[in-house]
């Protein structure tokens, strides 16, 4: 197995684990904050779609799939590129309201087709491209898609966990 395979591999997992967090929630179900200053279903699958959108265009030299559209009325907030949900308190946290589902589905498909169209054209020396020398080490292409993709894995862990808690009642 090559290593844009293996990526693809591993990206292609997350849009069933997504729809399989939110769909056939209702709005108020994904806000659901299962206790005071918790990740809501809603926050998570949006800050996970938001964290491959903003590494992922940045990596390409690319505007988000964020900026574009209505994707940022779809969720009652501004198209700020610079919002990925990174560091939010609980306040901003209960700010990202999806209008349903849907919208979480729809916004995770778009940024997860461009990932997916970038990783096929991936070879294994351009893994080792430096993407962000504000580190140090400096991160590379490798470093980053497997960052992106563990984040990404472990939010809508998350959000499954906390649908699962919401099911209970």
């Amino acid at each position: 197995m090559n290593v844009s395979d293996l990526l693809t591999e591993a990206y292609d997992r997350l849009p069933d684990l997504v729809r399989a967090a939110v769909e056939g929630l209702s709005p108020e179900q994904l806000r659901h904050q299962p206790a005071p200053g918790a990740n809501s279903i809603g926050w998570l699958v949006w800050h996970l779609t938001r964290v491959q959108d903003h590494h992922v265009a940045e990596i390409l030299d690319a505007d988000q799939i964020w900026a574009s559209g209505d994707w940022a009325g779809r969720f009652g907030l501004a198209a700020d590129p610079d919002n990925t949900g990174y560091g939010h308190s609980p306040a901003q946290v209960a700010t990202v309201r999806p209008e349903s589902a849907q919208a979480l589905i729809d916004y995770y498909g778009a940024v997860a087709g461009r990932t997916g169209d970038f990783l096929a054209g991936l070879a294994p020396a351009d893994l080792d491209r430096v993407v962000d020398e504000a580190w140090d080490p400096p991160v590379t292409l490798g470093v980053r898609l497997v960052s992106v993709v563990e984040d990404d894995l472990q939010h809508v862990g998350q959000a499954a966990y906390v649908r699962g808690l919401l099911e209970a009642g």
